[in-house]
């Protein structure tokens, strides 16, 4: 693989180099105190695409902004009171970044910035109260100053457009998702490798972010729109592939005779998922046999024929949905006809707006990073440290930064570390270079080389925080000024104090959240199960679409820390999502049955709830036992025969809840009941 910048992370780093030797310039020519401010302003919201750059830069604006407002609020009001000025700054640092956590949005920025910019401007200001307005203002405008550099020559200078991006990042995902529905679907394969499927569930959050920014780029609101409903559509492709996979797998394996016309059916889908083409009148013609192979109703159907049917109903879901996907993405890359937009897919309401939030331990993360601030505000008046300021203000950054993350102790580690890289690059620039510099142009000449260079990883994610450390911290180290300035003890006792803030900040971190991804893992899977457990028992079930969208979003938060525990003896990501649609489902078709069939689904939702109850009790992952088993099979006896619609899908639920939760059982035998096909 090639890690050398490409010629767009080039361009990109020429176009933020041009944008903060603007914002320092003008910065410098308007008298600011502190322009290197606005430099790095410059560095934090520039951004490849335009659109990004945008929202970031509106949402820094309004962090900064609340966060400067909390500072001419409180310093004043605390000013003879520094141990409650601090426990004011640690609770505000806290809830703001609680609000942050929570968002899992862009605009969850505009909370992170909020939290640490208190600090930021408070905490230098405790000695002269009466300067924090000034303080305040001043890097208001300097920080505006930047954003509007960043945005303005981003705007202009080859602008870079977010719709492609998502269209070529979607495209490679139909691609992935193509190979696995081929394999699972073509006669004789091999069942896809799980890592395939762990990236396609990954990949979809990370095109949350790129959706979300789609809004700032001059793109029409039907692109934005085509973009949500593609995002929702490939989300539903992830359960569906998982079925097919299991039931085709269970028809295949247990020695039931594949149906001829299924066998050359999904043969032929496969072709034409391969093909990437979105044509709508094979996938009418897909619909319209393998309605024609569904048994007539009231025909009596063995485990083999409710297998094969259950296996009918995904295929139509399947291609209903690789058709939508299809037709967003043509969309996406401007090639639709003037038409508006049908979907094909109807079966199940799909909600954007639900999340998987796990308030405990986001609220526990905040107020670690809280309880940090105000332990270092202690130290700091404890001790009468001059530059304690500047360490308690790193180590609260240092926290909010990574707050977020399940083991944040090795990335707190490497901000340590690069950040005293940038000392020594700062030192070096300060003392050795910067006094060969006569003019404004001789300067900008002298800070291009190292500033290009790191530039150009900003646009690597691999690399973006070092990239992002060296920009913005070297920048404010140096402290670039109107006249150079040079001293060397107020250089090193300044900088290596936030060093220092850094490393016990560390420290903190390892000592109040040493658990790692196997906690955050863990809290997922009892989650899902309590989702389950209230999802059977009927208390969680008004709203299908948002609880729909709640277990795909925590499928996706799932999925990588599978992948980083290597841990996947508790779940595969996928059973629990499978047997929350087949319990929605039930719940739903339920009340349009009667009789003993209505009584034999609501035991095996009782069942089920008893069964991810007692996985909770015990914390740990167990066999269902053999009333569940019975009580599924005596459902699927009772349905096999009905004749309504309601009992068909109740069927399949039924079927695909054996599958997911029993896929060792030995195959069902369903009885021949004479007269069961009377009602519903």
């Amino acid at each position: 693989m090639n890690h050398w910048p490409s010629a767009r992370d080039w361009l990109f780093s020429l176009k933020a180099f041009v944008a903060a030797m603007l914002a320092l310039y003008l910065a410098m020519a308007a008298g600011l105190p502190r322009p290197y401010w606005a430099m790095s302003a410059v560095y934090i919201v520039s951004h490849p695409l335009t659109g990004a750059t945008r929202s970031k830069a509106l949402y820094r604006v309004l962090g900064t902004l609340l966060g400067a407002t909390a500072a001419i609020a409180f310093v004043p009001l605390f000013d003879d009171a520094p141990v409650l000025l601090s426990a004011v700054v640690a609770l505000w640092t806290g809830s703001l970044l609680y609000i942050s956590l929570l968002h899992r949005t862009p605009r969850s920025y505009v909370f992170m910035l909020a939290a640490y910019t208190l600090p930021l401007i408070a905490l230098p200001a405790v000695d002269q109260p009466q300067a924090v307005f000034d303080i305040a203002v001043a890097r208001s405008e300097e920080i505006m100053l930047g954003i509007i550099c960043a945005s303005v020559v981003g705007a202009i200078v080859f602008p870079g457009r977010i719709a492609p991006v998502i269209h070529a990042r979607t495209q490679a995902w139909l691609r992935d998702a193509a190979a696995w529905a081929a394999d699972t679907l073509a006669p004789g394969s091999a069942a896809q490798h799980p890592g395939t499927r762990h990236r396609l569930a990954s990949d979809i959050l990370a095109l949350d972010q790129l959706i979300s920014q789609l809004s700032y780029d001059p793109e029409t609101a039907d692109m934005v729109r085509h973009a949500r409903e593609l995002r929702a559509r490939m989300s539903m492709l992830l359960p569906v592939l998982s079925s097919l996979t299991a039931v085709l797998g269970t028809l295949r394996g247990q020695g039931h005779a594949m149906p001829h016309d299924l066998e050359q059916l999904t043969g032929e889908i496969a072709g034409w998922v391969r093909t990437m083409s979105a044509d709508a009148g094979a996938a009418q013609r897909f619909r319209e046999r393998l309605e024609r192979g569904d048994a007539p109703a009231g025909d009596a159907l063995d485990w083999g024929g409710a297998l094969a049917a259950n296996a009918r109903w995904r295929l139509g879901a399947l291609v209903d949905l690789w058709l939508d996907c299809l037709t967003l993405h043509a969309r996406l890359a401007g090639e639709a006809s003037g038409e508006p937009w049908a979907p094909a897919y109807r079966r199940r309401e799909i909600s954007r707006g639900a999340r998987h939030l796990d308030y405990g331990m986001t609220l526990f993360s905040a107020f670690s990073a809280s309880l940090a601030t105000f332990c270092g505000c202690l130290v700091w008046i404890a001790t009468g440290w001059a530059d304690g300021g500047a360490a308690v203000t790193l180590g609260a950054i240092a926290s909010c930064f990574f707050a977020a993350q399940d083991e944040p102790a090795p990335m707190v580690l490497s901000f340590a570390v690069w950040t005293a890289v940038c000392i020594v690059v700062a030192a070096i620039y300060l003392f050795a270079i910067l006094p060969l510099s006569h003019g404004f142009v001789t300067l900008a000449m002298l800070l291009a080389v190292p500033f290009l260079l790191a530039g150009t990883l900003i646009a690597q994610p691999r690399f973006n925080m070092i990239a992002m450390l060296l920009t913005v911290n070297t920048a404010t180290f140096i402290g670039l000024q109107g006249a150079y300035q040079a001293d060397f003890t107020a250089f090193l006792n300044g900088n290596l104090a936030g060093v220092a803030g850094v490393l016990v900040a560390l420290g903190w971190t390892l000592l109040t959240r040493p658990f790692g991804t196997e906690l955050a893992l863990r809290r997922l899977v009892h989650a899902s199960w309590r989702d389950l457990a209230d999802t059977a028992a009927g208390h969680a079930v008004t709203d299908h679409a948002r609880l729909t969208a709640r277990m795909l979003d925590r499928l996706g938060q799932l999925i990588p820390r599978l992948a980083a525990s290597g841990n996947d003896t508790v779940t595969d990501g996928f059973k629990e999502l499978r047997v929350g649609f087949s319990t929605l489902e039930l719940q739903r078709e339920e009340l349009d049955l009667s009789g003993t069939t209505r009584d034999a689904i609501q035991a095996v939702l009782d069942a089920l709830a008893d069964y991810y109850r007692r996985c909770l009790a015990e914390r740990t992952h167990r066999a269902p036992q053999a009333d569940l088993q019975h009580r599924i099979d005596a459902a699927i006896a009772r349905t096999v025969t009905r004749r309504s619609a309601a009992a068909r899908i109740a069927l399949n639920a039924l079927v695909e809840l054996r599958v997911a939760l029993l896929p060792t059982a030995t195959p069902l035998r369903v009885p021949n009941a004479p007269g069961a096909a009377g009602g519903g």
